[in-house]
């Protein structure tokens, strides 16, 4: 690695630690929005996200993508998929925080990874490979588990990461870039939410002006605190590899889960503690069995691309080996072109536990590497 591929390198790694550790620690943010309600709280995120990004997007100039997008239906069909997707995880995540369900917020992110490779099965029709399915297993018995400690399924939990994972899969078949993606997406919010926050204006019930200009400063940061996050991990996701980006995305949780239960003192019961154990032995499984067929496929790609060398000059020695070494090259190719597309997927499957192959972004990552429209 040279001086400045190692600098591009590092400021991936401090991009991709400041994305996640802002998704992170979001959950010091929402209860600093009180009194306003979630669905109030919702709906500035998604007016203020759209007004900054549009800046944003309007000095860079960076619009030759929406008139290909108004040009396809059926993409913009899918942004609107995503859109309402996106809404209805952002709302549920929201509302958790600022009902004491920080915890439980935070284990829907850990499961998430788990849903992907489930509806990677089920809508995908892709194959696991055995450690991949006892992941699965280790998981559905967590849920069994937290079932039993919460008295109730975590409802929340399922939510946010059923939501986010059927998100991604949506953004796949999309393909825009972050910005553009989000861009898009509020487009489509942003006059349902303008449209309820005038309705809870001529109601006197919005907080936006009632509680003083700091407030009203809070509120219109949510476009801030949607954006900034994503820019860092674009920023990251074009200098790191995605194995390391799949890696970087359990910090968010990993922290989300600390402030629940040290900062905001949520009750862990045995039962609980339990639960969250087989979640992370599940995530550890993924991590490793992704990891080491990457490594895998990576060593097998570089004996395939040696062997064409050797049998050329083999051939050049004897004088013989026109004929050969043609052919021999030629299915090396092909093995290696074979064996690049199984090192995308397994590196692709450290950070979504899938193998399938896409850099958005979360996070995350539903069924496409990690999905950047976090918390």
């Amino acid at each position: 690695m040279t001086g400045q591929s190692r600098r591009e390198h590092r400021i991936g790694l401090l991009n991709g630690f400041a994305a996640y550790g802002m998704w992170g620690v979001v959950p010091l943010f929402w209860p600093l929005l009180k009194p306003a309600g979630a669905i109030e709280i919702l709906a500035h995120r998604m007016a203020w996200s759209l007004l900054l990004v549009g800046a944003a997007l309007l000095v860079l100039r960076r619009w030759s993508w929406a008139g290909e997008l108004l040009r396809q239906p059926r993409r913009l069909g899918l942004v609107a998929v995503a859109a309402a997707v996106i809404t209805l995880n952002w709302g549920v995540y929201i509302w958790a925080v600022n009902a004491g369900q920080v915890v439980e917020a935070s284990l829907g992110y850990f499961i998430n990874p788990l849903v992907t490779i489930a509806l990677g099965v089920l809508l995908l029709k892709e194959r696991l490979r055995p450690v991949q399915w006892v992941a699965v297993g280790v998981g559905f018995a967590a849920v069994l588990v937290l079932t039993i400690g919460y008295g109730r399924p975590p409802w929340v939990s399922l939510c946010l990461a059923f939501s986010f994972a059927t998100y991604g899969l949506v953004k796949k078949k999309v393909n825009l870039g972050g910005v553009e993606s989000l861009a898009a997406e509020t487009a489509i919010q942003f006059l349902p939410a303008l449209g309820y926050l005038l309705w809870l204006g001529s109601r006197g019930d919005s907080t936006f002006a009632a509680q003083g200009v700091g407030h009203a400063a809070l509120l219109a940061s949510t476009g801030v605190v949607t954006a900034l996050p994503l820019v860092c991990f674009g920023a990251a996701a074009i200098r790191v590899p995605l194995s390391t980006l799949g890696l970087l995305q359990y910090l968010a949780p990993v922290f989300q889960f600390l402030l629940g239960v040290l900062y905001f003192r949520e009750a862990m019961p045995p039962e609980r503690w339990a639960g969250f154990a087989l979640v992370w032995l599940a995530l550890s499984l993924l991590t490793w069995d992704a990891l080491r067929t990457a490594r895998r496929a990576a060593r097998t790609l570089r004996s395939e691309i040696s062997a064409p060398s050797a049998t050329m000059a083999m051939g050049t020695r004897t004088g013989t080996g026109t004929m050969s070494v043609a052919r021999n090259a030629e299915g090396s190719a092909a093995a290696s072109a074979t064996v690049g597309e199984s090192v995308s997927g397994a590196v692709t499957g450290a950070g979504s536990g899938t193998g399938t192959g896409h850099v958005s972004g979360p996070a995350s990552g539903p069924a496409s590497g990690p999905a950047e429209a976090k918390p």
